[in-house]
């Protein structure tokens, strides 16, 4: 065995020479050296909307989640933007479904009067809207079932539709998340001639079939009533396939692109950022939120320490924007309270 004289002696008085400690000493010097930062105005707080006023119905499983009617929606849009929170995405849940889901583009729908409340109350807070069928139709699919199977051209003219009124009723920001090929030129092309130019369109580009969509398809209502959806979302094996996805919606006009999910998905969002520059949202879904609440809640883990690092996992992957039912609580962390 050598003794420390020896070694020390054998390699310098000052070994270790490089000490990788010195720059993880104080807080301080930990904050700044930091090569990822995870921001309030990187946040996005998914909303779900109901019809009527003064609703407010508790999600058993998304802990301190709500389906809000619109004007409780506002106050908690509000509330997140105080917090510093930069945007909401807000999906519709209706009253009553149909075979082709017309109360996806209702102007007088949950989502389309729940932007509206959400925009008088906070005019600054950027209002995104999930452009999809599946809470709308009776069979739970995200698009036209024509013998058994979602058609995919067919249902193109139903998603834009839905879009346009979600655009008038004032969304800053689209989001086609059905996965149908080509939803992202015809959603483009239908609000840009509606003279909708100016708003902009964020991409579900690589959505994957995934396990973890569970507490989401609670809230929204819109698991589907037949089969599943792998034929048309993402088989979760394939990484390759979502770059060419992504840079497919590019082409056709997309402003922004997302992956779906986030946290177990991170070499995705990886390959995604590397592939495009154009800004990039991550999901962190119902289920990856859910498992770190319910392990907290049996005393497993610190929920605050473990939310954090599994937001800051996603922005290191590669995300500028992070989609979390945790967002408006982490802004509350990151400012210390």
């Amino acid at each position: 065995m050598i003794e420390r004289s020896e070694l020390t002696a054998s390699l310098g008085a000052g070994f270790p020479r490089v000490r990788g400690r010195r720059l993880r000493a104080t807080a301080s010097l930990r904050r700044m050296v930091r090569e990822t930062r995870l921001a309030p105005d990187q946040l996005v707080l998914p909303l779900f909307v109901v019809e009527g006023r003064g609703v407010r119905q508790p999600l058993e499983a998304l802990p301190g989640h709500f389906r809000l009617s619109p004007d409780l929606a506002a106050q908690a849009a509000a509330r997140a933007h105080r917090a510093g929170v930069a945007a909401v995405l807000v999906f519709g849940v209706p009253d009553e479904k149909d075979e082709l889901g017309s109360g996806a583009w209702d102007p007088d729908g949950a989502a389309q009067v729940g932007v509206r409340a959400i925009k008088d109350a906070a005019p600054d807070l950027v209002a995104i809207t999930d452009v999809c069928l599946c809470a709308y139709t009776d069979h739970g699919h995200c698009g036209v079932v024509v013998d058994g199977r979602v058609h995919n051209d067919r249902s193109l003219e139903l998603l834009a539709r839905t879009a346009v009124s979600h655009a008038e009723a004032g969304a800053d920001l689209v989001a086609p998340s059905d996965m149908m090929d080509g939803r992202v030129g015809a959603v483009r092309a239908a609000l840009d001639a509606e003279g909708r130019e100016d708003v902009g369109l964020l991409s579900y580009a690589a959505k994957y079939a995934s396990a973890l969509y569970g507490p989401f398809r609670e809230a929204a209502g819109s698991a589907p009533g037949f089969g599943d959806r792998r034929g048309y979302q993402m088989d979760p094996p394939n990484a390759r396939e979502a770059v060419r996805e992504a840079l497919l919606d590019v082409d056709e006009g997309a402003d922004m692109v997302m992956v779906k999910p986030a946290a177990t998905y991170l070499d995705v969002i990886a390959r995604v950022r590397a592939a495009t520059s154009l800004p990039l949202a991550a999901y962190h879904v119902s289920g990856e939120c859910a498992m770190l609440a319910a392990a907290a809640e049996r005393g497993w883990l610190d929920e605050r320490a473990a939310a954090l690092e599994t937001l800051v996992a996603i922005r290191r992957a590669g995300a500028d924007i992070v989609i979390s039912y945790y967002a408006e609580r982490a802004a509350a962390w990151l400012a210390g309270t």
